[in-house]
């Protein structure tokens, strides 16, 4: 038995990439694990294929605790904790009051956002599933060789020819409920998983949990085994008696990828045009599971969707700079949203087929990434919403075709779409009537649930009780 994203001697090289990319010198490692038989970080799986004998386990638990002692040259301008985090943000939004007029404001027609903002979440998500994993270059062939490029539609097996679905498989555990053929229903999956996970959160605690909160709920109503890279490590720090925010960062060479980002959009969702308690909310989610960029990825999320769950935002751009304003201005992750909209911005043509180019700037800059980091995706996402102006068919193509983890940006930028939409029955029915108004999952007592239900239960939390201030509670 392999156990994926957990294995010391596959985190090593997991962690040496980190350290070229925030700048720590990890040479001296590098050579000690290299003269040790150590290998590489696996490219695109979870496991090195060959298990590590005694020995070699024990020197890659050393050197990932040598490896945490490296200085790091961009930690002033990446902090984690919240009020340096706050500092180095000079746009930070003003909080907006729990009863005001611009609340209320806000909450006209909400029921009816967050129910096109669950659906089109649901459709992203679907839409990118069966090509989670392949590389940009098989997306596009398979697009192609169907007639469905500029991607326009659900992917489908119908007309691909049986060479290049060899060379290119789907999936292999989306298939069979992802293709335009099979699809009956929302199936499970963890982009739908962590909002309903963030319900029970917001019910059980109201919008003072805490992160030890998340922990216990974590604990209490997600197994291990549906946890990943970033999510999975965190869960054995618990298990190995660490608290949060201890738990993102021991032996979390994941702590920077896109985990925490698809957590960010039941915060988003029940804080309307507030997006700095959004963000506030985030932060306290993601400290369990990542620090820096991983961090910052779900607070702009998050901010993001409060802003287009407001009911008066102008556009999907406004959105993303007011998502903005919750980063660190010198952050590698404002850089990379920044990016991505200059990259959409500056493609002439506007259109689906111009897009092409646009995903291929964002390889340029950022391919040398994990397909799942939280830099590259983030990137991707900001294009993909401002190159569609907010369009939801053309948020959603536009993600899945830029390749990465084509599951979850679909996800956010649907979400976000849809409550740019306002309503379901904005959003095109050939997205939304595969759905069935039904949703597959295994988090206790949402199975089978629909988007309006789900929809109604999260626009009743966007009525929260003041903060008050709590005693972190007890793991079990």
């Amino acid at each position: 038995m392999r156990l994926t994203w957990i294995q010391p001697e596959d985190l090593v090289g997991h962690e040496m990439r980190q350290a070229a990319e925030d700048g720590r010198d990890a040479s001296a490692v590098a050579r000690v694990w290299a003269d040790a038989g150590g290998s590489p970080a696996p490219a695109r799986a979870g496991a090195s294929e060959t298990p590590a004998d005694g020995k070699l386990r024990s020197t890659a638990l050393r050197l990932l605790d040598e490896l945490a002692l490296l200085p790091c040259p961009l930690a002033a301008d990446e902090p984690t904790e919240l009020a340096a985090l706050k500092a180095a943000c000079p746009d930070w939004p003003e909080p907006r009051g729990r009863g005001s007029s611009g609340e209320a404001h806000a909450r006209t027609g909400l029921r009816e956002r967050l129910e096109a903002a669950w659906l089109g979440r649901a459709a992203g998500c679907l839409l990118g599933k069966p090509v989670e994993k392949l590389p940009l270059h098989g997306i596009r062939e398979i697009a192609r060789a169907t007639g469905n490029w500029p991607l326009d539609d659900w992917f489908t097996q119908t007309g691909l020819p049986a060479d290049l679905a060899r060379r290119m498989p789907w999936n292999r555990r989306s298939a069979s409920t992802s293709l335009a053929e099979n699809i009956d229903g929302m199936p499970e999956d963890d982009d739908l998983n962590y909002p309903l996970l963030g319900l029970l959160l917001l019910q059980r605690h109201g919008h003072g949990f805490t992160s030890a909160d998340v922990a216990s709920l974590w604990l209490d109503e997600l197994p291990a085994g549906r946890t990943f890279t970033a999510e999975r490590i965190a869960y054995r720090n618990l298990l190995d008696g660490l608290i949060p925010p201890e738990t993102g960062r021991r032996h979390n060479p994941f702590r920077e990828w896109i985990g925490a980002l698809i957590r960010a959009d039941v915060f988003g969702w029940t804080n309307p045009g507030d997006p700095a308690t959004a963000a506030e909310l985030a932060w306290r989610d993601a400290t369990l599971s990542h620090t820096g960029n991983g961090v910052y990825g779900e607070m702009f999320a998050a901010a993001v969707i409060a802003e287009a769950a407001s009911g008066d935002a102008p556009d999907a751009l406004a959105c993303l700079r007011t998502g903005l304003r919750v980063v660190p201005a010198r952050s590698r992750l404002a850089r990379a949203v920044t990016f991505g909209i200059e990259a959409a911005l500056a493609e002439p043509t506007g259109t689906a087929a111009g897009f092409e180019a646009v995903v291929d700037r964002v390889h340029g800059e950022y391919g040398h990434h994990h397909w799942v980091h939280v830099l590259p995706n983030a990137a991707l996402l900001a294009a993909a919403l401002t190159h569609a102006g907010g369009d939801f068919t053309g948020s959603i193509c536009r993600a899945v075709s830029g390749g990465l983890d084509t599951d979850s940006v679909a996800a956010t930028a649907g979400s976000v779409a849809g409550l740019l939409a306002g309503s379901p029955g904005a959003l095109p029915s050939r997205w939304t009537g595969p759905l069935k108004n039904r949703l597959a999952t295994g988090v206790s007592g949402f199975d089978g649930t629909g988007f309006d239900a789900l929809a109604r239960l999260t626009c009743d939390l966007a009525l929260p009780r003041p903060a008050t201030d709590r005693q972190e509670t007890p793991l079990p």
